[in-house]
């Protein structure tokens, strides 16, 4: 340690001793700088104070002296300690500021256009429950007469998550002109997913295929939620489920194909397990749950329907999500087609 900085601590800690008064401390808070620009160890510090109370103080007791030498060894654990804290927070901010970047390019190779098919009102909701999302929306718009909709949950979180759904939108946006049935469109993002994604990584998707000038919605699944059809005739709910593996398992999957045929005020909910799988202090929801809170909204737009559904879901869990939610709905409107 530099014998110049043991000095001039001494001649301070003197006159602090001596006179006690506010200036002197000041003067003492004011040369710890010193000790840092000499990037002096918390225990040698110590070891400065002892060596000056030595030469101050001769007279005091042993046990004062025993005190010093144990409370340098516990500074030499403290400042251990402190250094391996102190390397974590600036790992971390540099992974936070590496996660921010990475938000960033997800939002913006992510985003999708809502469709405008008349005859069709489609609202969506997509929150994270952290920073980056592992839900995944998608909307193809092919023509006036036709929207269709991807549904994905990449069963993971961060940036690996973030990675595949870019292999999805890769995936997605090379169907424009080609075949856009929901099997044919599970079957080619399946082979794409095979070849380019981590096996550890698992992924399930919803795709769905609005025509109005049949008014009929067709769909497949890839081990996703079922959708929610919603008959407002009847009043009822009935699950739209069709069997088919998560994507990537394996490249030889036959995704099922199903259709209803949507009438006025008729509307399908899609959606992830972060919102059927909502809990709360009591436990998990039950899909009734969903489906009353849907129903209590049914004349409002689908966009309101699906803020609705949000609010009330994440005010369950105090607006602290356990999952990513993701809720889309198509409505059948009373305009002709």
């Amino acid at each position: 340690m530099p014998r110049e900085v043991g000095r001039q601590y001494k001649e301070i800690l003197k006159k602090y001793i001596d006179s006690q008064s506010e200036e002197d401390l000041y003067v003492g808070q004011q040369f710890s700088r010193r000790f840092i620009e000499k990037q002096i160890a918390p225990e040698d510090v110590i070891s400065i104070h002892k060596s000056a109370l030595l030469e101050l103080l001769p007279d005091l007791r042993e046990e004062v002296w025993d005190s010093m030498d144990f409370l340098i060894e516990m500074m030499i654990h403290y400042g251990l300690t402190l250094r391996e804290h102190q390397s974590l927070i600036r790992k971390q901010e540099v992974m936070q500021m590496e996660m921010n970047v990475a938000t960033q390019v997800q939002g913006t190779l992510l985003k999708t256009t809502t469709p405008n098919v008349k005859g069709l009102d489609v609202g969506w909701v997509s929150q994270p429950a952290h920073q980056m999302n592992g839900d995944y929306v998608y909307f193809l718009n092919e023509n006036q007469h036709v929207a269709s909709v991807a549904v994905a949950d990449v069963m993971g979180k961060g940036i690996p998550a973030a990675l595949c759904m870019s292999m999805i939108k890769f995936g997605m946006d090379g169907l424009e002109q080609g075949d856009t049935d929901p099997r044919a469109v599970l079957d080619v993002i399946n082979r794409i997913v095979e070849k380019s994604v981590d096996n550890s990584m698992f992924i399930s998707m919803f795709y769905g295929k609005y025509d109005a000038r049949s008014s009929t919605f067709s769909y497949s699944s890839a081990g996703h939620e079922p959708a929610l059809y919603y008959h407002a005739a009847s009043g009822t709910f009935k699950e739209l489920d069709a069997k088919g593996l998560l994507l990537g398992i394996k490249t030889d999957v036959v995704y099922e194909e199903h259709a209803v045929e949507m009438q006025e005020g008729d509307f399908i909910a899609m959606m992830t397990d972060g919102v059927t799988e909502t809990r709360t202090e009591e436990g998990f929801i039950e899909i009734g749950e969903i489906q009353q809170l849907l129903k209590d909204v049914r004349d409002q737009s689908a966009q309101k329907m699906a803020e609705h559904l949000y609010n009330e879901l994440a005010g369950l869990q105090d607006y602290r999500l356990g999952d990513d939610f993701t809720i889309v709905i198509f409505k059948k409107d009373p305009e002709e087609v």
